[in-house]
């Protein structure tokens, strides 16, 4: 027997299987899509991600007992009640569409409302504003609003409600909305208000891990078990388990989350973000921080179609000292900062250029930068809990090992990479496995990488240039 995750990310849909064993194998991986209509939109077509999902399933034909999904988070999207078909596009949680609708709540002062209820900051990064873009601007969505045949949710609920007939969405997700008050786990009449989304059009809140219905694949009809945030199964799959456990996924952003326990800590002024990190069936909740850096391996794959490198082992290493220790600094700010600057008006930025300036050298700024904005991320956590002295890693930077050393030494932290590229897939299977660790053995070779070096100095330098970069759109 054998459970299958299905990691719905933003650039793929992949299809893990799990045996009992602990033996695991990728079934299936669908690329799909990306839509920029307009500057500063993001995109996907929510019936091709449906599409790919179910294709995934049906690419395996071994003996299931369960189905894990994890989703891309704050993606959202909206269809009809009765015949479930999308009547928007999904939304993708990198889109700055709203950044108007922030503009003015901010100046509203329904900041600290949404602080103290959501815990999450005014940003177009979450889920609130898109909903109600959507019902301001798509005019099926009012048609159907008016019909009490509106459903809006993130991509999870959309996935669920067509494959397997539930309207619900869990906890982990709905955290990330803005609408969710953190403290009671449900929806907040007050902040729907406030955001104009319709409470009623809401999927249900329930735990990560339960009844979520069953899919049908191969003629079979298979149990899903378990529902999350991809960057939480990522959390669950490190192996992380008690306060101060941390790690980072670096993907198409960099995401670090660390466990505080069993309350959420408010954390304003260091910019990090309360969430729900899991809540098994009929446990309560487990919290963690969030601070997420937009722009990482979109950013390597953005200097890789300007032609800046062909391979991606021609930028495993390097001859030249540091970049910033020759002065050449980037800013990740691709699409704004995030965590702890909150500044959707930053834009990416390179300082520090020459006439002898090489593409490799930007290559290297590129890498480093990312590793600052990560190390910032961490720092601003450190002031709230005690993180441990290793962090564990994962994603498609980790296989860099100029990389992980350069953010060794910006962390001043033992950085410990995984032998298994799949962990937010692994740790939606373990949570849709019931829970049962002991079938589901963690990987057990991991490659570390110690501090060497003191970067103090490069820091300061990298926080002016992060300065610089502020604001820069307005």
């Amino acid at each position: 027997m054998a459970i299958l995750a299905i990691d719905q990310g933003t650039t793929s849909t992949r299809a893990l299987l799990v045996e009992d064993s602990g033996s695991r194998k990728i079934v299936k991986t669908l690329e799909h899509q990306q839509f920029y209509p307009e500057p500063g939109w993001v995109e996907h077509d929510p019936e091709e991600l449906l599409q790919n999902i179910q294709l995934c399933m049906d690419s395996c034909n071994d003996d299931i007992r369960a189905v894990g999904m994890d989703n891309q988070g704050e993606s959202c999207v909206a269809w009809d009640a009765d015949s479930k078909h999308a009547i928007s596009p999904v939304i993708v949680w990198q889109d700055n569409r709203t950044h108007n609708i922030i503009d003015k709540l901010k100046s509203e002062q329904a900041q600290q409302r949404v602080l103290k209820k959501a815990g999450l900051p005014l940003d177009s990064y979450f889920s609130a504003t898109k909903l109600a873009w959507i019902i301001n601007n798509i005019p099926a969505a009012k048609e159907l609003l008016q019909r009490g045949k509106l459903r809006l949710g993130t991509t999870d609920a959309f996935f669920l409600d067509r494959l397997t007939g539930q309207f619900i969405t869990d906890i982990s997700t709905a955290s990330r909305t803005s609408l969710m008050n953190l403290q009671t786990g449900q929806w907040d009449e007050e902040l729907c208000d406030l955001f104009g989304v319709p409470i009623k059009a809401l999927p249900q809140i329930v735990s990560t891990t339960g009844d979520f219905g069953s899919v049908f694949s191969n003629g079979r009809s298979i149990p899903v078990t378990a529902s999350i945030v991809d960057q939480q199964a990522a959390l669950y799959g490190h192996g992380c388990n008690k306060p101060g456990d941390a790690k980072i996924t670096f993907g198409t952003g960099a995401f670090a989350l660390v466990l505080t326990g069993d309350t959420p800590q408010q954390s304003a002024k260091q910019g990090l973000l309360p969430t729900v990190a899991w809540q098994l069936e009929g446990e309560k909740p487990v919290y963690a921080l969030d601070g997420g850096v937009y722009s990482a391996g979109s950013a390597i794959n953005w200097a890789k179609k300007l032609g800046l490198f062909k391979t991606f082992e021609q930028i495993h290493q390097f001859q030249a000292p540091g970049a910033i220790e020759r002065d050449l600094v980037f800013v990740p700010a691709l699409s704004g900062l995030g965590c702890p600057h909150w500044d959707r008006t930053a834009g990416g930025l390179w300082i520090g250029l020459s006439l002898d300036t090489q593409p490799l050298d930007l290559i290297q700024s590129i890498l480093e930068g990312i590793a600052f904005r990560a190390a910032e991320v961490i720092a601003s956590m450190n002031q709230l809990t005690t993180i441990t002295e290793e962090i564990s890693i994962d994603g498609g930077l980790a296989s860099n090992p100029y990389f992980c050393q350069f953010l060794a030494d910006a962390l001043n932290r033992q950085v410990a990479v995984q032998s298994s590229t799949e962990l937010t897939a692994f740790g939606t299977a373990q949570l849709a496995s019931g829970n049962r660790n002991e079938h589901l053995p963690m990987p057990v070779s991991v490659r570390r990488y110690l501090p060497q070096k003191d970067t103090r100095k490069q820091r300061e330098r990298f926080k002016d240039a992060v300065n610089r970069s502020t604001q820069w759109l307005l």
